[in-house]
């Protein structure tokens, strides 16, 4: 067993891509922007909120003051409607019970900006007592920068790589805990092709909770 456990959160242990796209057709049908099928915004997550507009805009309408005119609006909008359609992935809240009974840390690591991050962890994960939840904070630079893991390991108390796992679904979570150091387990259930995920050797790669417990209790 490893002594800290960081999840991402988009992907990994929520299932956002709904709220995340319909927050984005609002605003931007509100701006008189074209909109997108909920599943083009698999093609856009990941990076936070100012990159997934920046990905959905047209590309004639692809700039700065578009994007910072929006962000606004969409946090206003989100703000209300995250939980409308957000639901957590089977099995992953087991899996966070069954750690937090062994007495190891856990974190959350996202890109998601902080207000939202915390509000999500506290409705979907009540009986979990992360040791951190961090998401996009000002000033501070977001994943791939390995900050985010540091601050979590300092929070946590656990400052030894070796005894840290990174969890998450994405190749901005594979470079995360490579800029970071720390082992990574890619889950291939989020908004990552699987294909992708392998291309890029993760250490150890799950398909289902089932086989995340499977490798994180190995042995027990």
């Amino acid at each position: 067993m490893k002594k800290l456990y960081i999840f991402d959160l988009d992907g990994t242990l929520l299932d956002t891509v709904a709220d995340l796209g319909n927050s984005c057709n609002h605003v931007f049908a509100e701006a008189g922007f074209s909109t997108h099928p909920i599943e083009a915004y698999y093609k856009f997550v990941g990076n936070g909120i100012a990159k997934l507009i920046e990905r959905a805009l047209p590309a004639d309408a692809c700039t700065e003051e578009n994007i910072e005119k929006l962000l606004p609006p969409f946090r206003a909008y989100y703000d209300l409607h995250s939980a409308d359609d957000t639901k957590p992935y089977d099995g992953v809240v087991e899996v966070l019970e069954m750690l937090q009974a062994r007495g190891v840390s856990l974190a959350v690591a996202s890109n998601k900006y902080q207000a939202a991050t915390e509000a999500l962890v506290r409705k979907y994960f009540p009986t979990i007592k992360f040791a951190a939840v961090f998401g996009q904070r000002d000033g501070v630079p977001v994943k791939p920068d390995a900050t985010i893991v540091r601050d979590i390991q300092c929070a946590a108390g656990c400052p030894d790589n070796a005894d840290a796992l990174y969890i998450g679904d994405s190749l901005v979570d594979l470079n995360t805990a490579g800029n970071a150091g720390v082992e990574f387990v890619a889950v291939t259930w989020g908004f990552c092709p699987r294909e992708q995920l392998v291309e890029n050797n993760p250490a150890y790669i799950a398909d289902s909770a089932e086989q995340l417990k499977a490798l994180l209790f190995d042995g027990e």
